[in-house]
């Protein structure tokens, strides 16, 4: 299943974002991933210590070759992740797990190099549209914060973007959007479309709402937030995440026309897959074509929702893979 010398297993990969950290083990090159373990990045002061307890509670072998995705920019030696506390040196990692080679790249530049590897039974398609082979493919996700990210056709392949689109302006749509936007101003510098489509941007949205409506609401989680409105106990949890997914649409249409993503909008994270039904009949596709003269264009592109259940690792596994081939 994988590629590379002999000498580079066996391979450490990992999804590192601001809430867990997911790690799995490739023992040999005709070996699946395994050994799955989700982590709270909270119990530990660094991922080398998660990374340490990962092992020895596996009772696996140390790793030669090693990959992770972590949800922050990768720039140079040094990362302090922006959505947690960690922080901490590629080079000085790479020396104390005992590594050959660690590679670290930006988690939706992860989630990215999977796409290609995905099977139809991993996806849910939302509205209609088909992909067209061999164009670019885009990729965004909410969860413990926004990533951004796609595919772009170099030859026979793809190369992946990393970038931080998660940070853009967030754009009204209507005047209800701008009331919204601007309630939210008054507590963040920027509102970027982070602030609002995030776990914690689902809690300043639903705060935004009941200020706008002019009604005092109790406290609420993300979490709680989403639940009510699933149930359908809370009409503003209702209005919030209806809200929630509508600029989740307009974010990514305005991705669509960026790359030209004809081969389609992959939707990860771990927001929106935990919806269901609810996502599927929001206004996220009819926001998504909501672009004027440019509605028949994005008409026929299509989105999906990820539904697999380790893409990011399975990401980290196909980075390390193409690097094992260059070497």
């Amino acid at each position: 299943m994988f590629s590379g010398s002999p000498d580079t297993f066996p391979r450490l990969v990992g999804d590192i974002g601001g809430t867990n950290a997911r790690f799995a083990f490739i023992g040999a090159p005709d070996e699946e991933i395994s050994a799955m373990r989700t982590l709270p990045c909270s119990d530990f002061p660094g991922p080398a210590e998660a990374i340490e307890h990962y092992l020895a509670v596996s009772k696996l072998l140390r790793p030669r070759w090693c990959a992770f995705g972590i949800a922050n920019p990768v720039d140079g030696d040094f990362i302090r992740m922006t959505n947690h506390d960690w922080a901490f040196s590629i080079l000085k990692l790479r020396e104390r797990l005992g590594l050959d080679r660690l590679k670290v790249i930006n988690d939706f530049t992860a989630l990215a190099m999977a796409l290609p590897a995905l099977s139809p039974e991993d996806l849910v398609q939302v509205g209609r549209g088909e992909a067209t082979v061999g164009r670019s493919i885009g990729l965004v996700g909410a969860g413990t914060g926004l990533g951004i990210s796609g595919l772009i056709p170099c030859g026979g392949d793809y190369v992946p973007l990393e970038g931080e689109g998660g940070h853009v302006t967030l754009a009204a749509s209507n005047a209800h959007e701008a009331e919204l936007i601007a309630w939210l101003s008054t507590r963040y510098r920027h509102v970027s479309a982070e602030r609002v489509l995030s776990g914690p941007g689902l809690v300043a949205l639903y705060e935004a709402h009941a200020s706008v409506a002019g009604v005092d609401v109790e406290p609420l989680t993300a979490a709680q937030i989403s639940s009510r409105a699933l149930d359908g106990t809370c009409p503003l949890c209702v209005e919030t995440l209806q809200s929630f997914c509508a600029f989740l649409g307009t974010v990514a249409g305005d991705l669509a026309l960026i790359l030209g993503a004809r081969g389609g909008v992959y939707v990860g994270g771990g927001i929106v897959p935990k919806l269901g039904d609810f996502f599927v009949h929001s206004p996220f596709r009819e926001r998504f074509e909501e672009k004027g003269r440019f509605r028949d264009y994005l008409a026929q592109i299509p989105t999906y929702v990820i539904h697999a259940p380790y893409p990011g690792l399975l990401g980290a596994a196909r980075a390390l893979d193409r690097a094992a081939q260059e070497v």
